[in-house]
């Protein structure tokens, strides 16, 4: 019988695996392949099978369910390498993807240009049809213009179809006619139809999506088709699931279908690790910074939910798609440091990455990065590094960092070094920022929980920066991602929209609508083999005030919809939108007025338990290393600091700043003005010591 479980993310530097199998749980790091990831996923299975001993199909043919992670798709849209596609819309407003909601992103900048679109005009093609908002059809479709079209697009060699007509939301006749053409006269080609991945209001966002999906479409098929084949020849026969940007898993026939719903997929495992780590701390909120080697996410948790948001951008790109709200920076351990026009310092968006990676290596990258400055640091110790199985190149590292940053600005190496790691520590600061201070939010009143290789070497100065009290690394820090992806239930996300004003709404409109989106996440997860006890519905309304132009997601009790009961609704709509807003106007009987009606189907799996470890006394002496020469931020000075093994540490042990606490995988620096405390998972938590400064 299959035993094990096994989450993969697959980084722009390392693919990270989380192995679990009964009560204990195992990580693993190699390097990506970006040529193609799934020979990275294979290399790690196979690292795995070593490190046990084991042949690696005896090791993989016990392996019962593997959950990945994917960048694919995000590397496709945000270099531009996603499949040629073509666009069918109404005649007249093929320019609407290029026009999007006609307001400028950046007003006041008049050498600001307007992102390119996936499509290029000539391949936006009109199909004389029209339905008005309410689903009638004004004008029969010409079936004709759809098969010029799809000629057309043949002879450009066009790998993808997208599908939006105007108000097809109301009534999606049209295109699905346009949609059967399209897929007998090109089955070859990746069809993606509106109406069957975003069926509502607003008709930009609604393209925009359409496309994106399209354009994504037969990269990640290639992939999965890629990965499957792989797994399945090197003796995999057991479950494998795709995480969702929403915070879900999937199998990969629902992905495939809708590959937009993976461009977040990486770092969207994340939060649920994150969660059920600062549960066990008596937290039900977080901030969580996942510092990897290419990008540097920053995500909130309050009051135990994962912040959903239902509409966000991707290279400038508009997905109207539910995803996790996570802001991402190009700052990691593969950011390249260097000198701007104007003689300043900065650090990224630029990264390395896996091939040829920092300086140090020694893969022929040839510039500096923040790796190579944390070795200058003394920060990380290059004959330890990913536990001794990947020796770095210290004196490449300080080439590369005199060469590009010491010199032009007249400093020796160590202090160009500092520079670095000060700019990209206020650069991840600012990353916190975003989704905290700009949102009404304190960042000061939410424990920081530290993911990624290089975030435990910065965790401290990130939290000094924003005068963060507390800050939890988990024992799986490194590998959070792959972690969390074993705590993810598998999840669909459903929309349909419903444009009335609240108190002009039937009592069986709404829930006829509700009853028919949790039908089809009910089919979809009982075809996926979640028995029926196991599936629950989360219902939602997008509502505004009548004449407001945005609306908020509300969370709604299902009762409240069986019953019709818009007072209680309406509670929910004020007190969020006073959350979000700082008034609501409940106390002037203002009307307010339904878009959109959402449902998240989600089937219960079961989740691998936190590590534990042995305790001990709070001396930590019985696991100390040795001493290195480090540089201490708070003092401005490099000093001589202890250095401890990780992994004799044990529940209790008490350490002091400055101080390095080294494991396998990643490395801690406690800075002067922290103490860090190992509890019963091994969780190290780090506490501002009482009058730092």
């Amino acid at each position: 019988m299959s035993r094990y479980k096994l989450g993969i993310d697959v980084g722009g530097t390392f693919t990270d695996l989380f192995l679990a199998a009964g009560g204990e749980v195992e990580t693993y790091k190699v390097l990506s392949t970006p040529q193609d990831p799934s020979i990275g996923v294979l290399n790690g299975l196979e690292t795995i099978a070593r490190a046990k001993g084991v042949p690696a199909r005896d090791f993989i043919d016990d392996l019962a369910t593997i959950v990945h992670g994917t960048t694919v798709t995000t590397n496709a849209v945000l270099t531009r390498r996603g499949a040629r596609t073509g666009l069918l819309t109404t005649s007249g407003v093929r320019d609407a993807l290029e026009m999007r909601r006609g307001i400028r992103e950046k007003q006041y900048d008049n050498r600001y240009q307007n992102v390119e679109p996936l499509v290029p005009r000539w391949l936006r093609l009109p199909v004389r049809e029209r339905v008005d908002w309410r689903g009638q059809e004004t004008q029969a479709i010409e079936l004709e213009d759809v098969r010029d079209a799809i000629r057309t697009l043949k002879k450009a060699d066009v790998a993808a179809v997208a599908i939006c007509f105007l108000n097809s939301f109301a009534n999606p006749e049209h295109e699905l006619a346009a949609a059967e053409i399209a897929r007998k006269e090109m089955p070859e080609a990746f069809v993606s139809v509106s109406t069957e991945l975003l069926p509502t209001i607003r008709f930009y966002n609604r393209v925009s999506t359409t496309v994106l999906n399209a354009y994504s479409g037969p990269v990640l098929d290639r992939y999965l088709s890629s990965l499957t084949r792989r797994l399945s020849g090197a003796g995999f026969s057991g479950v494998l699931l795709i995480m969702q940007s929403s915070g879900g898993v999937a199998l990969p026939e629902a992905t495939a279908k809708r590959p937009a719903t993976t461009l977040l997929s990486g770092p969207a495992g994340g939060p649920n690790a994150a969660v059920a780590v600062t549960r066990t701390l008596g937290h039900e909120g977080c901030l969580l910074v996942d510092m990897g080697g290419t990008s540097f996410d920053a995500s909130l948790v309050q009051k135990g939910k994962l912040e959903l948001r239902a509409d966000g951008e991707i290279g400038r790109l508009r997905t109207a798609l539910p995803m996790l709200d996570i802001a991402t920076i190009g700052a990691g351990g593969g950011s390249i440091g260097h000198i701007d026009s104007g003689g300043l310092l900065r650090m990224g968006p630029e990264s390395a990455g896996a091939d040829p990676g920092p300086a140090c290596y020694g893969r022929g990258g040839q510039h500096p990065t923040c790796t190579d400055a944390n070795i200058l640091l003394g920060y990380l110790d290059p004959g330890y590094f990913a536990g001794g199985g990947m020796k770095l190149d210290a004196e490449a590292a300080r080439r590369a960092v005199e060469t590009d940053i010491a010199k032009p600005l007249g400093l020796d190496a160590e202090r160009a070094a500092v520079g670095m790691y000060r700019v990209i520590n206020t650069n991840m600061a600012h990353g916190v920022r975003e989704i905290t201070v700009r949102r009404g939010l304190d960042p000061r009143e939410f424990p920081l929980v530290v993911a990624g290789g290089a975030g435990s070497v910065h965790a401290c100065m990130i939290a000094a920066e924003l005068e963060i009290p507390a800050v939890v690394v988990p024992a799986f820090a490194s590998v959070l991602c792959a972690a969390g992806m074993l705590m993810t239930d598998l999840a669909h996300d459903f929309a349909r929209s419903l444009v009335s004003p609240v108190d002009a709404l039937g009592p069986d409109r709404l829930q006829s609508v509700v009853s028919g989106l949790e039908a089809e996440g009910q089919a979809l997860l009982e075809k996926e083999g979640v028995p029926r006890e196991r599936i629950g519905h989360q219902v939602s309304l997008d509502l505004r005030y009548l004449k407001q132009y945005h609306e908020v997601t509300v969370p709604v009790p299902r009762a409240a919809v069986e019953s019709a009961d818009w007072s209680t609704i309406a509670q929910a709509f004020h007190a969020e939108h006073d959350r979000l807003y700082g008034y609501e106007l409940s106390h002037e009987g203002t009307r307010l007025e339904i878009i959109n009606v959402r449902v998240r189907s989600v089937g219960t799996v079961d989740k691998p338990p936190l590590p534990r470890c042995g305790s001990g006394e709070s001396d930590p002496g019985a696991a100390l290393k040795g001493r290195r020469r480090a540089f201490v931020p708070e003092r401005d000075s490099f000093e001589e600091i202890p250095v401890y093994d990780g992994h004799k540490l044990l529940a209790g042990s008490s350490v002091a700043g400055p101080a390095l606490i080294e494991r396998t995988d990643t490395t801690l620096f406690v800075s002067a003005a922290y103490r860090a405390t190992l509890d019963e998972h091994a969780t190290c938590v780090l506490s501002r010591v009482g009058g730092a400064s």
